[in-house]
């Protein structure tokens, strides 16, 4: 199997200068001073079982405000549940620091793998006993989950709501995202800009195999044959690439990503200049292909399947992978706790051709949520009160080590943090393009999304089955998988217009979307609605 695709005219591209660049072939600083083999050691080891004191989290200083919230005096219980590596750094800090100032209140921090999240959360809304603030689980649609009761809105919960509101950058609060009815029930805590599949590599590994995608982003012939040339050393001790293949999004991110700078733009696998699915398109079958051919390699470690993506990323410093595909939020934890493991970041593979299309942005615009049933809403509320300020994200980066770009920009520039983060960041910012979104354009769009409930099988699930071998023809299931998307949009739509929604297909249309810059407020006004 092959991951070249087919020639045919394609869409402005970053040229391969600005891919060299990006990847960090120039400008990257003190990140390439020192030969990339010895990075891993910058971090001085600590005794064991204590994590490393990176300059940045030296750095940290998180001050609790008075906000003025009617604190419960009684000795309570406040239970957050969480998904991420960029909020357990900071709320691991956070939360003893609000106890100190706070003894009364207690608080029971959780943070679950997504696939626990997805059974926690929705089993503790049906029996009226959620945590009092939440991560959604993947795939559940805030809307569906305002419509459903599950949350409450912020408008009455934090102090001094429209000033708190009014600080964050603009376009952080849009209808359809964190806006529903006229309430905002989530906040923006990361930027817009990020994805999901950068390269995270052992240097020593890659170094063996003849690469350096630090200085030259790999192509995908070149990240397969890095990744058999890595499997052939390891004979059977250590692989060329290894996957949290349990955690369905992978699946999906594996080969929406790579599609993307492949020529399939669209942040929702949806390309919006002319509102199709695109799971047929060439490149994300090609991509798909990509990952069957790696895996008959015998160069994707053994049992990735099986293992969730904090599984997977928790053994590349045990060395039984070369490379692994993910956030760069693990970065900083692996700094603190493995200071010995040497590893870089690069771009993700590119093109063979080396012409590669920006990756396209959602407006994000939310990470917590509040339970409608809490008790305790204004403890929710005092702590989103300085979590939500430039003050509170700047000390969130500094204390996580700057697991991923945060909402506030000063947050991120005002961080001291490993070359490694910063190069990231850097990626983050120049590979990606903000795309276009249906709620922005057409605020009764808002109905449909209320309305939609994702198909299942997935996106993700069907990548799987793929792999798995479940499903034979991946032609054949990425048809299906289109076809039924297809048609529960058209059904959200047809519902929403019974409402009395003014929506059609043509508000998921954006003739005026170039996918190498961002869409701004002005792309919004020139189609005239």
């Amino acid at each position: 199997m092959t991951a070249q695709l087919p020639g045919k005219p394609r869409s402005p591209r970053l040229s391969r200068r600005t891919a060299l660049r990006l990847a960090g072939g120039a400008g990257a600083g003190a990140l390439l001073a020192a030969p990339a083999g010895h990075l891993g050691a910058q971090t001085a080891a600590t005794p064991a079982g204590t994590p490393a004191a990176s300059p940045t989290t030296a750095q940290a200083e998180i001050v609790i405000p008075e906000t003025g919230a009617s604190l419960p005096t009684e000795d309570v219980t406040f239970r957050w549940v969480d998904s991420s590596e960029v909020s357990r750094g900071y709320l691991d800090a956070f939360f003893p620091k609000y106890q100190e100032a706070h003894p009364n209140i207690t608080v029971d921090y959780q943070s679950l793998p997504h696939p626990d999240l997805n059974q926690v959360i929705p089993l503790g809304i049906q029996g009226g006993s959620a945590p009092d603030v939440f991560r959604m689980p993947p795939g559940t649609p805030g809307a569906q989950a305002v419509q459903s009761g599950w949350v409450a809105p912020l408008d009455e919960v934090i102090p001094n709501f429209a000033e708190w509101k009014a600080a964050f950058p603009p376009s952080s609060f849009l209808s359809g995202i964190n806006v529903f009815g006229g309430k905002t029930y989530s906040f923006p805590l990361l930027a817009n800009k990020y994805y999901a599949t950068l390269m995270l590599y052992n240097t020593g590994y890659m170094r063996d195999a003849g690469y350096d995608p630090a200085a030259k982003p790999l192509t995908w012939d070149e990240f397969r044959d890095a990744a058999r040339k890595i499997t052939e050393a390891g004979q059977g001790q250590y692989y060329g690439l290894i996957i949290g293949g349990a955690q369905i999004d992978r699946w999906h991110v594996h080969v929406s990503g790579p599609a993307q700078m492949a020529g399939a733009p669209g942040d929702v696998q949806i390309d919006w200049r002319t509102g199709e699915y695109q799971y047929t398109s060439d490149p994300y079958i090609a991509a798909i292909e990509l990952l069957l051919a790696m895996n008959a390699d015998g160069s994707i470690f053994p049992g990735s399947i099986s293992l969730n993506n904090p599984q997977a990323r928790a053994m590349m410093p045990q060395g039984v992978a070369g490379m692994i595909l993910s956030e760069g939020g693990v970065m900083p934890s692996w700094i603190r706790e493995q200071p010995q493991f040497e590893f870089n970041v690069a771009s993700q593979p590119i093109p063979n051709d080396g012409d590669a299309m920006p990756i396209a942005a959602s407006n994000l615009g939310t990470f917590w949520w509040l339970y409608a049933e809490s008790q305790y809403k204004e403890i929710a509320g005092d702590m989103f009160a300085y979590l939500g300020t430039a003050e509170g994200m700047t000390a969130g980066q500094i204390a996580s080590g700057g697991v991923l770009p945060l909402a506030y920009p000063e947050a991120n520039d005002a961080a001291s943090l490993d070359p490694r983060v910063r190069q990231a960041f850097a990626l983050y910012e120049e590979q990606m393009r903000l795309a276009p979104d249906p709620r922005v354009r057409n605020p009764d769009t808002e109905q449909v999304f209320l309305e939609m409930k994702p198909v299942q099988p997935n996106f993700g699930t069907v990548v799987q089955g793929i792999f798995a071998g479940q499903l034979a023809d991946a032609a054949a299931a990425m048809q299906d998988l289109q076809d039924r998307s297809d048609a529960e949009l058209e059904r959200e739509i047809k519902v929403a217009q019974d409402n009395g929604a003014q929506v059609s297909r043509d508000d998921w249309v954006f003739p005026n979307w170039d996918p190498t810059r961002d869409y701004t407020e002005e792309d919004y006004s020139a189609l005239g609605s």
